[in-house]
């Protein structure tokens, strides 16, 4: 009977570290195509596992001050569950009477919109006069191809219903992982063998305290962004400060595009207020400079350094998980790449893509 190379030699084939590669690459792709198509589940699933991380301190010191752990729980996601309906009910109140007094603003924007029209049209005949114009084909008949309303309502359905029924799991995900969390750490570390129970239980603290940080600072950016902008909208005199101010403040969160679009509600509300270009300006000011500071000191000083991610790695965490899940990624991308992270500082052989990661 032949022995093998690697039986007599006690080195492994060459073919293998080639061989380990390419499945390591499969793999990659395998879960990378789960992670697309399985989308609304793994949302569901991220974010029932930030607000666990989120409550739990909470739920901690509640047991032990001699409340059952479940008990405990209960409390927490139902104390969650209120503050939510609160504010979504105080907003939606302001909310309605904006929609009230839509028509106002409606006209105005009409308006803009064809003073806007009409520049680009004069615009275009000042070009046309300039360059001679090129004969177009006689005959030729253009077909255009328009998404039906049926279709387009389905699909709108469609993602109604994804974020109501992940809006109905959540609250049931948080309870579970908050109450059972000693069991599900002690499963989870009977996965491993007896030797790497140590390291894989000091990887899992060090994600829960990135996730815990991620969490909490971006609630205290959040509430100094929403705080400031609502101060500042009512300093100027705005209808709907605090409408305003929650949108804009949530809105400035969003990396590189949280200018443009945390400027759009007050610029909406300001048609019917402002005549002149001044108040505009000083909008878009304000908030371009909120969101500078935002990304420049709080985001870095609150945020940054809990999940020790460098610039480059979070701008292209934001590109690639916002490329796979859309808008959630942007909410997700980072802490998701802080667990990679992570996990990647607690592995042989990963340290360096670890360190990469947080240069």
């Amino acid at each position: 009977m032949a022995l093998s190379p690697s039986i007599l030699t006690g080195r492994e084939p060459s073919g293998a570290p080639r061989g380990n590669a390419s499945q390591r690459i499969i793999a990659t792709g395998i879960v990378l195509v789960f992670l697309y198509y399985a989308a609304s589940v793994v949302m569901t699933i991220l974010l029932a596992v930030l607000l666990a991380y989120f409550l739990d301190p909470i739920v901690e010191w509640l047991e032990n001050h001699g409340m059952v752990r479940w008990l405990g729980s209960l409390f927490m996601v139902l104390l969650m569950f209120a503050v939510m309906v609160g504010a979504i009910s105080a907003l939606w109140f302001r909310a309605e009477d904006f929609a009230s007094n839509w028509p106002k603003y409606s006209a105005r924007l009409k308006s803009a919109r064809r003073a806007v029209e009409s520049r680009l049209e004069s615009i275009e005949t000042g070009i046309s006069q300039i360059t001679p114009q090129e004969e177009r084909p006689r005959g030729t008949l253009r077909v255009e191809q328009t998404e039906s309303t049926s279709s387009f309502l389905l699909q709108k359905l469609g993602s109604v219903t994804d974020i109501i029924v992940a809006a109905a799991f959540v609250p049931f995900l948080v309870f579970f992982m908050l109450a059972a969390k000693r069991d599900v750490w002690h499963a989870t570390l009977q996965l491993f063998p007896p030797a790497q129970r140590t390291q894989v239980k000091l990887a899992l603290e060090e994600v829960g305290r990135v996730l815990r940080g991620y969490v909490m600072g971006n609630v205290l950016v959040m509430a100094i962004l929403v705080i400031a902008s609502t101060v500042f909208f009512w300093a100027m005199g705005l209808d709907y400060p605090l409408l305003a101010g929650f949108i804009s403040g949530v809105l400035n969160l969003v990396p590189y595009f949280g200018t443009i679009l945390s400027a759009v509600p007050p610029l909406i509300l300001g048609l019917t207020q402002w005549e002149g270009p001044r108040n505009y300006i000083v909008v878009v000011f304000i908030m371009f400079a909120f969101h500078f500071l935002t990304l420049n000191i709080l985001f870095p000083a609150v945020v940054g350094r809990r999940v020790q991610l460098n610039a480059l790695a979070v701008t292209l965490a934001l590109l690639f998980w916002g490329w796979m899940w859309g808008a959630m990624g942007l909410l997700v991308g980072i802490p998701v790449t802080a667990s990679i992270k992570v996990i990647c500082d607690h592995i042989e052989g990963w340290e360096p893509v670890g360190r990469w990661l947080g240069a």
